[in-house]
């Protein structure tokens, strides 16, 4: 039986309507939704304190209400049956009451559908370890962790156990078998849940934040007793994460908790939202560190500074990819503007020194506005393949246009021979010379022949390759016709 509506649903309805991310309920002001990163307000009068608590008390759950009296701050779920989720924070300033609204889908996008770089599936494949989200609030933390956890529910045979604060968003079993545990409801804290989920039989864990050195510890005990454990961290960068890790804990532990990261760390990913070139949508810049012997040994060591170094140089195999050469890849394809890039790069010098290795002096702006597209603009990877791409075509071409051009010097040798062997030899011997100079002549033009279409056909296999690397990191809108192609000669 559907619920009554209460006052605050018009207001919810309206955030869905304007394709808003956050409702902002404040004294004195009106309602304020966020769109593309910025909030506008809502038509209507200053919303009095008295009105912002009879928005807000029918809603507020009952085993909550003592909490928020004594912790001054809540956080709930609030759903609109076939309309939307909402992650609701509810806090006092002032000595008046607020309120934040997070809209969260019940029809929420896949890894695929966020234009993320391919490789943070193989995250969902690792048989056990810890992969970190991390960034700044609103950076898209919750939505790709939920895009993870539901990758794993359709493709694994597993028992997944979330522990979050609170449920977001609602993962159906699939394959796998799903349990989500919402602090306060299901579970007291976190560090209970995850004291006791080991003995539920769970293979694949999420944790919806590591707020406390308890969480972090039984978090990393976890994923090195082989489960595979996702977590988000309120940090920018994978450096600056494992050093937070490192700080939550007493110096004469760090040595351990070194031991643990780098036996049991699969992977680190790291979140900006960056408004689109031209005002439309956001995009995501993503920083990622993967799992290898070079990455475990620089923990181990503690060298955390030498991180983004070893990041930066394991893009071709590994795939991973600092957040500056991300910023350079969207910058590149027209996703974001250059101030966005600038704006948003830990380092900007080193942004700028990058962009010119790449494109040149001349050609690191960018190309134009683009549209919303499936296929992932932030994954640097791609850059370098399509570099690889157009100079092993160049490198054929050439070596082609030489030996095809050294074929020619040997035919025109040969006529030659044949036109000196026609004037001065007699019949006889000039008619047998000529015979063999001119089946010598027929056999090398044959090879000549087979040559030319050897090498066109390898040339349209790479132009091929080319079209098809192009077409997955091109923009759909049709680039600036005056502008130079990135790889055109």
């Amino acid at each position: 039986m559907p619920t009554a509506p209460h006052a605050i649903d018009a207001l919810l309805h309206e955030l869905v309507r304007r394709r808003a991310s956050d409702l902002h309920l404040k004294p004195k002001r009106p309602p304020l939704v966020r769109v593309d990163g910025r909030l506008i307000e809502v038509e209507g009068a200053a919303l009095e304190p008295a009105e912002i608590e009879r928005l807000l008390d029918p809603i507020i759950p009952e085993h909550l209400r003592e909490r928020l009296r004594r912790e001054l701050a809540i956080d709930f779920g609030y759903g609109l049956e076939g309309v939307s989720r909402f992650r609701a924070s509810v806090y006092y300033q002032r000595g008046t009451r607020a309120a934040v609204f997070r809209r969260v889908p019940f029809d929420f996008p896949g890894l695929e559908d966020w234009g993320l770089p391919p490789v943070l599936s193989r995250f969902c494949e690792a048989a056990q370890g810890l992969v970190l989200i991390t960034g700044p609030t609103g950076s898209g933390k919750s939505s790709t962790l939920a895009a993870l956890i539901r990758r794993v529910a359709g493709t694994r045979r597993h028992h997944v156990v979330t522990i979050e604060d609170p449920i977001e968003f609602l993962i159906a079993d699939d394959l796998a078998s799903v349990s989500q545990r919402e602090i306060g409801i299901d579970t007291p804290s976190f560090s209970t849940a995850l004291r006791s989920i080991l003995r539920q039989d769970p293979d694949v864990i999420m944790v919806g934040e590591m707020r406390d050195p308890e969480t972090i510890r039984t978090v990393l005990t976890a994923a090195e007793t082989g489960h595979l454990v996702f977590s988000t961290l309120h940090t920018n960068g994978a450096a600056q994460t494992v050093d937070r890790i490192m700080n939550d804990f007493p110096e004469g532990s760090h040595r351990q908790l070194r031991q643990q990261l780098a036996a049991c760390l699969e992977g680190i990913v790291s979140l900006q939202l960056l408004p689109r070139a031209g005002g439309t949508g956001m995009v995501a810049a993503v920083e990622i560190l993967r799992r290898s012997p070079r990455i475990s040994k620089l923990i181990l060591e503690g060298k955390f500074e030498l991180l983004a170094e070893e990041i930066e140089s394991s893009v071709p195999y590994y795939k991973m990819q600092s957040m500056n050469q991300s910023l350079a890849a969207l910058l590149i394809h027209g996703a974001i503007a250059r101030e966005t890039a600038t704006a948003a790069s830990p380092s900007p010098g080193d942004l700028d020194l990058l962009l010119r290795r790449i494109v040149g002096a001349g050609a690191s702006s960018e190309r134009g506005q683009g549209e919303e597209m499936a296929e992932c603009t932030s994954d640097f990877s791609k850059i370098l393949e399509l570099q690889e791409i157009a100079k092993h075509h160049d490198e054929l071409e050439a070596r082609h246009a030489e030996e095809l051009a050294e074929r020619d010097r040997s035919i025109a040798e040969l006529r030659a021979e044949l036109s000196r062997l026609a004037d001065g030899a007699g019949e006889a011997a000039q008619s047998a010379e000529l015979r063999r100079l001119q089946a010598e002549n027929e056999r090398i033009a044959t090879q000549l022949g087979s040559a030319r279409e050897e090498y066109e056909a390898k040339i349209e296999r790479l132009n091929l390759r080319l079209r098809e690397l192009s077409s997955k990191v091109a923009l759909d809108a049709e680039p600036d016709p005056g502008r130079k192609s990135l790889f055109r000669r």
